[in-house]
């Protein structure tokens, strides 16, 4: 009799189980949000005041999950703010930046040539040439 009630305890605990590990496994399967689905769910919990825990049951998220959505939004926030005008300003300045590197070649090829042509003479003269 003692078999008997282990051996259904035991077929018991293995049903169990497998659900468990079946559950879990679904858990994992979580979708991944792009950016632009993630800024109107931060939205709905900053201006909507919709609380983090009816969202996150709602989508399927994990509170920490959220929680680093909203960290990485007030981290980078900065760059919502930075005007159009300052990467156009930085590509003038790298433009500026090359042509004064372009004419600084140019100069240094003009000062090799004057150089490798009064070699060249100086070589004539000796008759090394």
């Amino acid at each position: 009799m003692t078999e008997l009630i282990l051996s259904c305890l035991s077929w018991k605990w293995r049903k169990r189980s497998s659900v468990k590990i079946t559950e879990r496994t679904y858990e994992e399967r979580t979708k991944h949000f792009t950016p632009e689905e993630k800024v109107p769910i931060l939205r709905r919990h900053l201006v909507d005041k919709v609380p983090v825990s009816e969202l996150c049951e709602e989508l399927g998220l994990r509170p920490t999950v959220f929680y680093r959505w909203q960290k990485e939004l007030f981290e980078n926030g900065a760059a919502a703010f930075q005007s159009q005008e300052r990467p156009h300003r930085q590509v003038e300045e790298k433009q500026k930046r090359i042509e004064f590197l372009e004419k600084k070649v140019q100069t240094k090829d003009e000062v090799l040539a004057e150089l490798m042509a009064e070699h060249i003479a100086l070589k004539k003269s000796l008759g090394e040439l």
